[in-house]
C-alpha cells in the first residue's frame, strides 16, 4: 500500500514543465505580448513576435500563460510547437491542422494536401490563429518560409511567437526568409538572486508540507552560480526533498539540500551546445584550443579557416551569445592609455 507522502503536498508543483497560476518577475513582459497578440481577437492580424534570453527565465513560460489566458478569453486558437520535435514543413502544418481539430495522416499526405486541409479548417472556424515556434533555432529552413507565408493562404488573422534562446537567430537567414520577417522583439534578462529566491519559495511553499529556513536561499544561489537557470534550482528542491523523504524526515532542511547540491548540474549544457548557431559552434571549438585568447587574436583566427567569414560586428555579437548562455567567459582587462581589451576563455 502507497501511503501518503509527509514532504511533497504536490511534486508536480517542482516540475519544469509546471505552469503556476501567477508568474512572478515577468509581468511585464507578459503584459507586452500579450498586447502584440491582441489585435487577433477584433479579427485583425496581430503582431508576430520574437522573444529570446538566456535559458530557463521564462519565455516559454510566457508564452504558454498568455496562450492559456487567450483561449480562455479571447476565442483565439493559439497552438504551441517545439521545433526539437517538429523540425519539417509537414510536421509543422500537420501539427497545427491537428491541434484545429482537423486529423491528418503526416506520413502519406504531401505538404500542399496539408496546406489545402489547413485552409479548409480555418475557412469553418474564422478564429484568429496564434503559433508559437520554441526553439525556432532547430526548423528547416523552408519549413520557417512556409510558416512566414501562412497567411497567403488563409484568411484568418495569423500571428506568429518565435522562441529563441540566440537572440541573432534571423541574423544570417536567407534573403527571401528576412525579407518576409516582421517581428518585434521581447528581451528576458536573467532573474536576480532575489528574484530567483521568491519564485522558489513560492513553488517550495505549494510543494512541500514544511521547509526549513535557508533551504530555499542555497537552491536559489545554486541555480545563479549554475547559468541563472530557474529550472536547476527546482531540480534542487526536488533532490532535497526526495532525501528527505527517504530520511523520514518531517520537513525539507538545510543539511537535505547539502546533501545534494555537488549532484546538480548545469540545465543540459550538451544540449544548449546542439542549440548553438553553426558559427557559433566553431567559435566554441576555436576558444577551446587554448587557455585564453584575446577578442581581436580570435577572430583573427576564425577569418583564417573560411573563405567567407562573418563580420567582425556579427562575429562579436556571436561572442557575447556564447557568453551570455555561459559556453564562454569574458572578461575586460586595461590596456594602457587605449582603454580595455576582451579576454575570452572556456
Amino acid at each position: 500500500m502507497i501511503s501518503e507522502s509527509k514532504i511533497f503536498k504536490n511534486e508536480e508543483i517542482l516540475s519544469s514543465e509546471y505552469l503556476p497560476e501567477m508568474l512572478p518577475h515577468r509581468e511585464n513582459q507578459i503584459k507586452e505580448l500579450a498586447n502584440k497578440l491582441l489585435p487577433a481577437a477584433k479579427g485583425r492580424k496581430p503582431q508576430s513576435t520574437f522573444l529570446f534570453g538566456p535559458p530557463g527565465v521564462g519565455k516559454t513560460a510566457v508564452v504558454k500563460y498568455v496562450f492559456r489566458e487567450f483561449e480562455e478569453y479571447s476565442g483565439i486558437k493559439a497552438i504551441y510547437i517545439n521545433c526539437w520535435d517538429y523540425r519539417t514543413a509537414v510536421a509543422v502544418l500537420s501539427k497545427i491542422v491537428i491541434d484545429l481539430g482537423t486529423f491528418v495522416q503526416r506520413r502519406s499526405m504531401s505538404k500542399d494536401e496539408i496546406i489545402e486541409k489547413l485552409k479548409e479548417t480555418c475557412s469553418k472556424t474564422r478564429k484568429g490563429l496564434i503559433v508559437c515556434l520554441d526553439e525556432v533555432d532547430q526548423i528547416e529552413k523552408e519549413a520557417l518560409y512556409d510558416l512566414l507565408r501562412i497567411n497567403q493562404y488563409i484568411e484568418n488573422p495569423i500571428g506568429i511567437v518565435f522562441i529563441s534562446n540566440n537572440p541573432f537567430v534571423f541574423a544570417e537567414a536567407e534573403p527571401r526568409i528576412r525579407s518576409s520577417l516582421s517581428v518585434e522583439e521581447i528581451k528576458f534578462k536573467a532573474y536576480s538572486l532575489e528574484e530567483m529566491k521568491s519564485i522558489l519559495k513560492e513553488r517550495a511553499k505549494l510543494a512541500f508540507s514544511g521547509v526549513e529556513e535557508g533551504v530555499v536561499l542555497l537552491a536559489a544561489n545554486c541555480a545563479i552560480q549554475k547559468g541563472g537557470d530557474v529550472r536547476v534550482g527546482l531540480d534542487c528542491l526536488q533532490k532535497s526533498g526526495r532525501i528527505a523523504e527517504q530520511e523520514n524526515s518531517d520537513k525539507v532542511k538545510v543539511e537535505h539540500i547539502k546533501k545534494i547540491l555537488s549532484q546538480v548540474k548545469p540545465a543540459k549544457p550538451e544540449i544548449l551546445k546542439e542549440k548553438i548557431d553553426d558559427t557559433e559552434k566553431i567559435i566554441l571549438e576555436i576558444v577551446r584550443e587554448k587557455r585564453y585568447w584575446l577578442s581581436g587574436e580570435l577572430y583573427q583566427s576564425y577569418c583564417e579557416r573560411f573563405e567567407k567569414p562573418v563580420s567582425e560586428r556579427l562575429f562579436r555579437d556571436f561572442v557575447n551569445h556564447l557568453a551570455e548562455i555561459n559556453l564562454i567567459k569574458i572578461r575586460e582587462r586595461k590596456r594602457g592609455i587605449k582603454g580595455r581589451m576582451r579576454v575570452i576563455s572556456r
